[in-house]
């Protein structure tokens, strides 16, 4: 593996749709990816990375899809699929359990919201790419979900937009194995710089509590 530098001040951590619906028990889209989840413990590493961020001073940023709201899709005149399906379920419905983030990772004091994307782009109709350059961010190390759809949508973007990616394995979860391959094995080494576990990632960034700490307004 290569070795992996991140620097404090432009590095950020992408957190993408940590949402009760996904990742919690009860949530509505739970079950269908809670095989993959339990299998490589994707919230607990999502946290373990997030927690290390936080000790060496990398800013938080997070992507979060749609929550659904009553009138978001009824007059448009053209809908993708994965909107229908977030329609007929009403995915992460606001001001639902299921559309409120998970409780390990709520956003702390200088964390960045950005905008909610109504597909699976992060960048795409948000102010995340404004949000992220106005930091001085450079580098990302993504986490979230669902591996093929956000986070792969998410990190082709980025690299678009000329950030330099990478992608946490272990941090994400799928509906199943062919759609974990295709998106960590096929689709997301054509964008992300590097592809780690999560026990890579936070060795890689936990040198950087010993440095001067970074001072977040």
């Amino acid at each position: 593996m290569r070795t992996l530098t991140y620097e404090r001040e432009i590095t950020g951590l992408l957190v993408i749709d940590p949402y009760n619906d996904f990742i919690s028990q009860g949530g509505k889209i739970w079950d269908r990816i809670k095989g993959i989840a339990e299998a490589n413990r994707c919230v607990p590493h999502m946290v373990q990375v997030l927690d290390a961020a936080r000790r060496t001073g990398i800013r938080v940023f997070y992507a979060l899809h749609r929550r659904y709201r009553p009138g978001d899709y009824e007059t448009w005149k053209y809908i993708a699929p994965i909107q229908k399906a977030a329609w007929s379920r009403k995915s992460f419905e606001y001001g639902t359990w299921g559309g409120a983030i998970r409780d390990e990772f709520e956003p702390h004091v200088g964390d960045v919201l950005a905008e909610e994307h109504w597909c699976s782009s992060g960048f795409a109709n948000t102010d995340l790419d404004l949000q992220l350059k106005k930091h001085g961010i450079h580098k990302l190390i993504v986490v979230g979900l669902i591996a093929h759809t956000c986070v792969e949508a998410t990190v082709r973007y980025a690299a678009e937009l000329g950030y330099e990616v990478t992608m946490v394995k272990d941090a994400t979860a799928d509906y199943s194995d062919n759609e974990m391959h295709a998106a960590l094995e096929v689709n997301i080494p054509n964008y992300a710089t590097a592809i780690v576990t999560t026990d890579d990632m936070v060795a890689a960034i936990s040198f950087l509590k010993d440095l001067e700490p970074s001072v977040h307004p």
